[in-house]
């Protein structure tokens, strides 16, 4: 064979390599009933859960354990996802800035026994965009 050609299977050796490496790292977006029965089978892969943090009537986020003193890389919440199926959530790292402020909540992980064990999560927080009280306010077209 020729080098070139030689060259070129390399080349696509490599390709496939990193095709295969990323897709078998790829994680599912699925609900706090589809992860419990993933660990159920023994699956151990992560998956993605979207929800929203219950709150109270002053709309302040309920169930959040952390304590810096005690413990800064242990913070624990209650998440509801997409399905309305509350869930107790453990992510050993310090609570992530504005997590109260959220209106969504991504959570990357695995069910372990009865809880579900975040190794990320990542936070929709309120728009700066959002319409506000615009009393006043004109605007002119010419």
């Amino acid at each position: 064979m020729k080098k070139s050609h030689l060259f070129v299977l390399a080349i696509i050796a490599v390709a496939a390599a990193i095709i295969l490496s990323t897709t078998a790292d790829a994680s599912v977006y699925v609900g706090f009933g589809e992860a419990r029965a993933r660990a159920a089978e023994g699956n151990t892969t992560k998956v993605h859960v979207v929800g929203k943090l219950p709150r109270d009537a002053q709309k302040r986020p309920l169930g959040l354990e952390y304590d810096p003193m005690t413990d800064p890389n242990y913070f624990a919440f209650t998440l509801v996802d997409t399905t309305h199926l509350a869930q107790r959530v453990v992510y050993n790292n310090p609570k992530p800035q504005d997590f109260d402020a959220s209106e969504q909540v991504v959570i990357t992980g695995c069910m372990k026994g009865d809880v579900f064990m975040a190794d990320n999560i990542l936070l929709k927080c309120p728009s700066k965009y959002v319409k506000k009280d615009l009393k006043g306010a004109t605007a002119s077209f010419n």
